[in-house]
């Protein structure tokens, strides 16, 4: 829609006019628009997965394709970690400035490209750059669908159809995992197989892209940068959906507003407090330390697995196929535990699910690195993945929860991305810990992370659960919020 047409509004009108669109989204029963664009994410999600866990689930075979020495092997697996972390970090701000539907664009199109380049990799050094390259773009696909869904979404649906877009999502990793399975003892056309893997992935985004230019734009988004009018045609547009379906539109629930960093403008225009100070202002300071913690040491027990499950695997002594078999059995845990999370996301609260998801993840993670038998290898690898995705669902609707309309993309794109800088020094960190001490000592070392992530989100975390993404947070502390039922 073209901006030069729409009245600009400012300062407290802009507010109001943000406050009011927020209201009537919150309000809203999910509609057919709701459902599109959660599919739309999704499929979205689904090659992003695919993409991440590529370079773990085949590391075995590059490493002996390439004849990879350690640190080669440690660059592989970092180079992508790192691109996410510029890229969650820079495209964030994008969203916030530009709108979420053109960062979405730019994502897609620098993953799916690069990519494409990364399966013509003739030595190592080619495989490192263009992993990073294209890291850069899939380090805001997660953040930049968390921040979408939380601005469209009702309040009281944010959890369970956020959870649906991931459920869609996660199905790209068993899809890795069985490609690899299948592809790699291959060479169609005279090919490698595992290049095959990063042309499907790359084909798949290309289309993706295509999906995403219908996108609407959020109209959170809009009203908070002073494009009321926009965001007015919009939701007005979602609300004649509601009647057309036989369902009555709920009235609009008062409730007191707190202003947003900026008052409703827009990152980096005139009147606005910047986006890196409001996060450690005295509103939002201690959930920032909440969140950059748990940002660092999620990804012990996250991508600790998926990125080394190889390599736990043939310190085990299977052999690269037998391993990739396993592997691809155990990946069903992912797009199951996502499905589970549908019925308890918006049920009990948030802070409260990741702690018993992450002391479950210690649990069957310390019975993978102690089993002995193919069968409790892949039954405790099941387990894993399954909590690992409950975990996983959680914490991408907890983070996106965090911060108003004005910032959410930026600060919200700042905590995850230290979780790729975080996941780029595993590598680093466990596998000395693997080759030293084995699979036992490694999942202690995570299982210690997990502990300490746990603690840190219930004693600083806020709750979340059902409350409007823009409105004042549920205090642990507040005698109010703690009288809620979870």
């Amino acid at each position: 829609m073209p901006r030069t047409a729409v009245p600009q509004e400012s300062g407290a009108d802009g507010a109001a006019a943000a406050a009011s669109i927020g209201d009537r989204l919150d309000r809203m029963p999910i509609t057919a628009t709701h459902r599109r664009l959660t599919a739309v994410v999704g499929i979205g999600l689904l090659f992003d997965t695919f993409e991440n866990n590529l370079a773990g689930t085949i590391s075995k075979v590059l490493q002996d394709d390439f004849a990879f020495d350690g640190t080669t092997l440690k660059l592989v697996l970092a180079s992508a970690f790192v691109g996410q972390f510029i890229g969650a970090l820079t495209l964030g701000r994008v969203a916030d400035r530009f709108g979420r539907r053109r960062a979405f664009l730019v994502n897609l199109a620098l993953y799916s490209g690069f990519s494409l380049l990364a399966a013509f990799s003739p030595n190592a050094g080619w495989l490192i750059a263009t992993r990073f390259l294209a890291g850069i773009g899939i380090g805001a696909e997660q953040t930049l669908s968390d921040c979408y869904l939380a601005d469209l979404l009702p309040a009281s649906k944010r959890g369970r159809y956020t959870a649906w877009a991931y459920t869609l999502a996660f199905c790209g990793v068993p899809a890795v995992g069985f490609a690899a399975l299948w592809l790699v003892p291959l060479s169609p056309l005279g090919i490698d197989g595992w290049r095959w893997l990063f042309v499907l992935g790359s084909l798949g985004s290309v289309v993706v892209w295509f999906l995403r230019r219908r996108l609407i734009e959020s109209p959170r988004w809009l009203a908070a940068n002073g494009r009321g009018a926009e965001a007015e045609r919009l939701v007005a547009a979602m609300e004649s959906e509601v009647p057309a379906a036989g369902r009555p539109l709920p009235g609009p629930v008062p409730r007191a507003h707190t202003p947003s960093p900026g008052h409703g403008s827009a990152p980096g225009r005139s009147g606005e407090q910047p986006w890196l100070r409001a996060v450690f202002s005295r509103r939002y300071r201690r959930r920032t330390a909440m969140l950059w913690t748990f940002s660092v040491l999620s990804v012990f027990g996250y991508y600790g697995f998926g990125a080394l499950a190889p390599q736990i695997l043939a310190a085990k002594g299977y052999d690269v196929v037998t391993g990739l078999g396993f592997i691809a059995l155990s990946f069903l845990g992912y797009p199951i535990g996502s499905a589970l999370s549908l019925p308890v996301i918006d049920r009990y609260e948030r802070r409260t699910l990741v702690g018993a998801v992450a002391a479950a993840m210690v649990v069957t993670g310390t019975g993978f690195a102690y089993a002995d038998s193919a069968a409790l290898v892949v039954a405790f690898g099941f387990c894993y993945t399954l909590c690992s995705n409950v975990f996983s669902n959680v914490s991408h609707v907890y983070l996106a929860e965090q911060y108003p309309t004005a910032i959410r993309a930026t600060a919200s794109g700042a905590a995850y991305s230290l979780s790729k800088l975080s996941a780029a020094a595993l590598p680093f960190v466990l596998l000395p810990v693997l080759d030293a001490r084995g699979p036992g000592a490694l999942f202690l070392v995570i299982g210690a992370a997990m502990a300490l992530l746990a603690a840190t989100v219930l004693l600083l975390g806020d709750r979340t659960t059902g409350t409007p993404v823009d409105g004042a947070p549920a205090n642990a502390a507040d005698p109010v919020a703690a009288r809620r039922p979870a």
